[in-house]
């Protein structure tokens, strides 16, 4: 059957060219492909001598002997330089001689002429197509219009089993699974169709002989034969697997470093234990895991002194944090219970491991553990069972576990490997770092609060002449404790001192200084100083909180810094700032000394609140500075305030402002008088200022004393001028009785005229030394009535008195004695022209008789 070959065929690529010569040996035929492929028409060809007509003169000797050949029979196949006519074209032919017989029954020949240089060219095209069938590493497959394989490699062949020629025939899905093999069939139609390559299309499959999946990376392109047709589709696929799995590993280990990297910066920003879990868990879910849990052991969180070791299990601990990248997940993790029966817990649960399960072993251990997938999560749009495997870590500091971190991924995330886990332990260890640092800031913060709470007045304590309100506001738990201090100390003859300071900087060692000033200021304060003595004697003190045994040397260091000074690599300098300020309610007058702190407010009824200008003195601590005092008379019903900076400074204002707000608030609305039936308690007003004020509370400690003057009436006040003569102690008894009786308080007469004679009867004996009308020649008697009655008697000496025991046969020597067995206390102090010895008794409350002054003096004999 007579079938046309489609065109493209080899003849098209070859060009094959034919002439035939008659018995003289010249041309009698020339075909049409002859003219074109040699460029010399019919014409020019026909009846010529063929090695006359197109051979170079130099070959044509030759070329008449093979022509002589080839007519006696014999067959030639040679290169034969020719030239057209036409064209003036020189060539290389290959020529292939067949004699043939004449009509005549002579000789001649058929020849097939091929250009020389199409035929290198196949034959290199040849040589490259057997290198790639044959020699080339990768393998090299060929498909027809019918996405058959038409032609393979051997190197294709080895891979998938058999010989090359065995493959002939089959389609993608003899080698892939079903969805390989459809992708893979999809492209070679989309080459066919478009002629545009696809590249690097990746297919995973098994070769023969290898259970291990494989990964290949095939290129496609389309074939076309010498017209341009499609004839297939060539493809070239290299196995990856190596190349894909290092891929992997880098990926991972490029993942795993910038895992590390966020955990560096996000985890440990917060000094509370539940805020480091969670911080953990913003870091794992989703780069790392789907499903993530954190449990802390139960007594973390509640305080306890020691976190518990390498547990058995037992212990109880809570769920913290949870977090998911599965949608809709409505159980937070699940755990094994007594018997093996998966159970969800809660965040904020309390809960146990079971003993011999691998949580447990993990938290005995304190090495990580693999959990097989639990079938305990589920969702609506999940399904069961999605969690395929779970990395239990013992979270460890400092050879301490502190908790439990679990790391879940879902089926279809790649498992975890052994790299995933070395992640998993770092990223733990670096959270329980983080949760053990904050579990030791909140125990010194507890007990920097408790100590500093402890050391600060209870309550809101109470004066003579002075309404006193206060407020102590702690930074909160994401700032360190600080050093502020505020006090009211009771000094005698019914004054008060008013303290407020604080300690620059912060934590435990800032409530130990703070601590350690404040009980020397009530020491100096009892002592009955002046304030900018006070003031001197506390920047002495202050100067030695920081400095080691034997710093100075056994030298005190003096106030210029001459006797001693010391190395800042040997101590550590507490600077601190403070103002004293001490009230008398019978004068009214208020003295008060800075040491660097903040100017106290005064708002006088009606009047707007001013800053004090108390001279400001360097801070404690800094020394070499003597410090002034300034007097200050406070009419009834004004207000003092004194404050620390957390009160009006703050990152968002500037301090300026801060006091304006201060100094507005406490008069705007305007403060009613003391007396007035509209008047709000100064517990109120407190809160009001703290309400107005922009504090900001947290940032740092505030502590705010606020006092309305009240002051001593007139008619609580007994004052007497006494001569220095033996006389007044007769005349110091009838003014005492006569006070007390009016004050209605016959029961402490006795006492008190016993304990005024004694205290007048020094006073002239050891004290006056200068005749009346002198500076100091003067007795000074002073009753005063308020919470207790106090009565004082001043006088010219300078000499302090001293109480001594006296022998049975002295004649003196028992007066203090006796006032300190009668007396609720009793104490001297100086004054600018001599001293005051003072005693106080409790008035009597109804219940209770004062002490019987005859047994007290028969008690001393």
């Amino acid at each position: 059957m007579w079938q046309s070959s489609p065109p493209g065929s080899i003849y098209d690529y070859i060009r094959v060219a034919s002439f035939s010569l008659g018995s003289d040996g010249r041309i009698d035929q020339w075909s049409q492909r002859a003219a074109e492929l040699l460029h010399i028409p019919a014409s020019a060809a026909i009846g010529k001598d063929p090695i006359e007509a197109f051979v170079p003169p130099e070959l044509r000797d030759l070329g008449h002997r093979k022509i002589a050949e080839i007519l006696d029979g014999r067959d030639w196949v040679g290169l034969v330089p020719f030239r057209s006519i036409e064209a003036e074209l020189h060539g290389l032919a290959e020529v292939y001689v067949m004699p043939t017989e004449t009509e005549g029954g002579g000789r001649g020949a058929v020849c097939i002429v091929v250009d020389a240089r199409i035929l290198r060219r196949i034959e290199t095209d040849l040589a490259a197509s057997q290198a790639v069938f044959g020699q080339s590493p990768m393998g090299f497959l060929l498909f027809g219009p019918d996405l058959k394989i038409l032609r393979v490699n051997e190197r294709f062949a080895a891979v998938f089993g058999g010989s090359a020629d065995s493959h002939r025939g089959r389609g993608p899905g003899d080698y892939l699974t079903r969805g390989e093999a459809d992708r893979l069939n999809a492209a070679l139609r989309q080459v066919l169709a478009t002629g545009s390559p696809v590249t690097e299309l990746q297919l995973t499959g098994s070769a023969a002989g290898d259970p291990e999946r494989r990964r290949w990376s095939v290129n496609l392109f389309r074939l076309h034969s010498g017209s341009g047709r499609p004839i297939g589709v060539a493809g070239l696929g290299t196995d990856v697997t190596r190349r894909r799995n290092a891929e992997l590993e880098a990926a991972s280990a490029r993942r795993n470093l910038a895992l590390l990297n966020a955990a560096g910066a996000r985890i440990g920003n917060s000094l509370d234990l539940e805020t480091t879990a969670r911080e953990l868990l913003d870091v794992a879910v989703p780069q790392f895991c789907d499903l993530a849990s954190v449990d802390l052991y139960q007594g973390l969180l509640s305080g306890d002194e020691t976190p518990p070791g390498l547990a058995d299990g037992s212990a109880e601990l809570r769920r913290v944090a949870f977090a998911s990248a599965v949608a809709d997940a409505p159980v937070p993790a699940r755990a094994a219970d007594d018997n093996g029966e998966p159970h969800a817990i809660e965040v904020g649960a309390v809960h146990r491991f079971p003993f011999n399960s691998l949580w447990a072993d993990a938290l005995r251990t304190a090495r990580p553990k693999v959990v097989p997938g639990q079938d305990g999560v589920e969702g609506p749009e999940l399904g069961a069972a999605i969690v395929q495997s779970t990395l239990a870590v013992p979270m460890v500091a400092h050879d301490t576990v502190v908790g439990l971190a679990q790391f879940s991924r879902t089926k279809g995330s790649e498992p975890f490997g052994e790299r995933d886990t070395a992640l998993a332990v770092e990223l733990a260890a670096r959270a329980a770092v983080c949760i053990d640092n904050a579990r030791l800031y909140r125990r010194e913060h507890e007990r920097a609060l408790i100590l500093q709470r402890s050391l600060l007045p209870p309550g809101d304590p109470e004066s003579a002449g002075l309404d006193i309100a206060c407020r102590y506001l702690p930074g909160n738990t994401a700032t360190e404790v600080g050093g502020d201090w505020f006090d009211v100390i009771q000094l005698p003859g019914h004054r008060t001192a008013l303290v407020v300071g604080d300690v620059m900087g912060r934590g435990l060692r800032a409530a130990v200084a703070m601590g350690e000033l404040r009980t020397a200021v009530r020491t100096l304060a009892l002592l009955d100083l002046e304030p900018a003595e006070v003031l001197s004697q506390l920047d002495e003190i202050a100067r030695g909180l920081g400095a080691p045994a034997g710093a100075y040397g056994g030298a005190r260091p003096s106030r210029n810094g001459a006797a001693a000074s010391r190395s800042s690599d040997l101590a550590e300098v507490y600077l601190a700032t403070c103002v004293y300020a001490v009230y008398d309610p019978v004068t009214r007058r208020c003295t008060f000394a800075n040491a660097g702190h903040l100017p106290p407010v005064l708002v006088e009824p009606g009047e707007s609140a001013l800053m004090l200008e108390v001279p400001t003195g360097m801070p404690l601590g800094v020394g070499g500075e003597p410090f002034e005092e300034i007097e200050v008379e406070l009419p009834d019903g004004a207000l003092l305030a004194l404050y620390t900076d957390g009160l009006v400074e703050s990152r968002d204002h500037p301090l300026d402002e801060g006091l304006q707000a201060f100094r507005t608030a406490l008069t705007d609305p305007p403060l009613p008088t003391a007396d007035a039936e509209d008047s709000s308690p100064l517990e109120d007003l407190c809160d009001r200022v703290l309400g107005t004020l922009d504090t900001r509370h947290g940032e740092d400690d505030i502590a705010l004393l606020m006092a309305r003057v009240q002051g001593l009436p007139a008619e609580s006040v007994g004052d007497w001028k006494l001569a220095p003569e033996p006389r007044s102690v007769a005349r110091a008894r009838e003014l005492a009785r006569g006070q007390l009786i009016s004050w209605g308080l016959e029961s402490l007469v006795d006492t008190t005229e016993l304990l005024v004679s004694e205290l007048v009867t020094n006073a002239l004996r050891y004290g006056a030394g200068l005749p009346t009308g002198e500076p100091g020649g003067e007795i000074r008697l002073r009753l005063l009535l308020d919470s207790t009655l106090v009565c004082e008697v001043w006088d010219g000496g300078l000499v302090q008195p001293r109480r001594r025991r006296a022998r049975a046969t002295d004649e003196g020597g028992r007066g203090l004695q006796l006032v300190g067995l009668l007396s609720a206390g009793w104490g001297s102090r100086r004054t600018p022209r001599g001293k005051t010895v003072w005693f106080e008794l409790a008035l009597p409350d109804g219940e209770s008789a004062s002490a019987d002054p005859v047994e007290a003096l028969l008690s001393l004999y």
